[in-house]
């Protein structure tokens, strides 16, 4: 079994989590994508749910199964929104972006009751820092919020698409990658630095956000993720 597998498994078994009359907000990603599928299944024996999309690729997916997606600020509630991430560390902290919708994924987390998060084992650090760090930044004056963010002593590179263009968020803002020469020991006071830094929208750093955490492995089985503190 493969890598695939296990993505599988996770999105399919948080697809059990949700319950009837749910608002469930949709992440992004290639795991995402198979909770989806689990829950356009479901539809099929009944199921009856409304959706949040965090990008259009996932909104994309879930109307075209036949799913309500919701405008966000159209929503009363989210019950729960189900998400990947790139790395995932003992205390449940996150990097999420490599899909250019962190901005978007966060709101809809932060909005949510509860977020589950799915992964494949591959993604359990110890520390976070060993994936890029997406950067979402303002077009305008990109080069000078770059300078100030290589003076604080952080490298990175401009997110390119397949054609060799600028990337371009689910905003539309720029991405600016920061590559790590190894893990910060202190993720929450770098966000802290970035956000403060005028065309910084955000940083792909998720910290207090996670629920359930649903780990896959690639022989299909999955288990739950207890916190650092739970330990």
């Amino acid at each position: 079994m493969t890598l695939e597998d296990a993505k599988q498994a996770s999105g399919y078994k948080a697809a059990e989590f949700v319950e009837n009359g749910m608002i469930v907000g949709l992440g992004t990603g290639t795991t995402t994508a198979y909770f989806i599928q689990a829950l356009l299944g479901r539809m099929g024996k009944g199921l009856n749910i409304q959706t949040v999309a965090s990008s259009r690729h996932s909104a994309d997916q879930a109307r075209k199964g036949g799913l309500t997606v919701l405008d966000i600020n159209e929503a009363p509630r989210i019950d729960l929104t189900v998400d990947g991430a790139d790395e995932i560390d003992p205390q449940k902290r996150m990097i999420k972006g490599g899909g250019g919708a962190h901005v978007r994924e966060k709101i809809l987390a932060s909005s949510s009751t509860e977020m589950v998060v799915i992964v494949d084992e591959t993604k359990l650090v110890p520390q976070l820092g060993h994936v890029k760090l997406p950067v979402e930044i303002l077009f305008y004056g990109s080069s000078a919020t770059q300078s100030k963010i290589d003076a604080l002593g952080y490298k990175g590179a401009w997110r390119m698409d397949p054609s060799g263009t600028l990337f371009l968020s689910e905003n539309g803002n720029l991405i600016y990658d920061i590559h790590f020469p190894f893990p910060p020991k202190h993720p929450e006071q770098l966000h802290l630095q970035m956000i403060q830094i005028p065309g910084v929208v955000d940083t792909g750093f998720f910290f207090r956000l996670a629920g359930r955490v649903v780990v896959g492995r690639s022989d299909g089985s999955t288990y739950l993720l207890k916190n650092l503190n739970e330990q």
